[in-house]
């Protein structure tokens, strides 16, 4: 996800922030040696309000990545970029985050594996888990770069509120996914995102807490398709509340 993201911010070099993913379908695990290349399609432009002197707007985009071996992962985005001064005349619908999909429309993405020597775990639905392992953001540049990310307002401190380097949104949904497999050791691979909300700007330095509630489970295979919803919050004075992340996940 993250390489395939980096790969649409061709699209969004001088993006303002990202503002969700949605619909995301990881379509088939991707093996060491495979050649990951994106497609990026602008599905739709809408001015939104001026903040200050700056002009703003979004773009909503949709996203095929493949290997060789056909496609891997399917998905949605919105960002917020920069718009011409002026008004540019763009009015396009462009939807909020997506619903969640049935987990029995997903059986079909499990892989044919064995899960029985994995942890099992009795999680109970609606039960909410905090992570006690509180983390640090840092190396947010370097991580931009690795991932092929061009949105200079990741690397340029300078660009971002107060001087502060803006964090890449996967970045914060990769520490939500760590905090996700300490909570639930025995996760052995993620179906779906019903979506990814970055409801709050995250920056470098800032101190991150993750919770995780199982919302849904079924059972497939050796193991359980499990939706769950994950909320990150700065716990130092930062923004509060800044991630809204529900995958689709297969456990024991």
């Amino acid at each position: 996800m993250h390489f395939s993201i980096g790969q649409t911010t061709n699209a969004t070099r001088r993006a303002i922030a990202n503002l969700y993913y949605r619909s995301v379908r990881i379509l088939r695990p991707v093996h060491i040696g495979e050649t990951l290349t994106t497609t990026t399609t602008v599905l739709g432009l809408r001015e939104s309000a001026p903040k200050g002197d700056q002009h703003r707007g979004k773009v909503w985009l949709g996203i095929t990545t493949s290997s060789e071996h056909g496609p891997v992962v399917e998905y949605e985005r919105c960002a917020l970029i920069p718009a011409r001064a002026g008004g540019t005349g763009h009015a396009d619908d462009i939807p909020g985050p997506s619903d969640p999909t049935p987990l029995s429309e997903l059986m079909g993405a499990v892989p044919d594996w064995n899960l029985s020597t994995l942890p099992s775990s009795d999680w109970s639905i609606d039960e909410e888990r905090v992570d006690p392992l509180r983390d640090h953001i840092d190396l947010a540049a370097p991580f931009a770069r690795s991932t092929f990310n061009q949105a200079a307002v990741h690397r340029d401190h300078t660009l971002g509120a107060g001087g502060r380097r803006l964090v890449y949104g996967g970045h914060v949904q990769a520490l939500a996914q760590a905090s996700l497999t300490r909570i639930l050791p025995g996760l052995a691979h993620v179906v779906s995102w019903d979506g990814c909300d970055h409801v709050g700007p995250a920056y470098e330095g800032d101190l991150l807490e993750f919770s995780h509630r199982l919302v849904e489970e079924l059972p497939v295979g050796t193991g359980r398709l499990l939706r769950l919803e994950v909320n990150g919050s700065t716990v130092d004075g930062g923004s509060g509340h800044i991630l809204r992340w529900t995958p689709v996940v297969w456990a024991p």
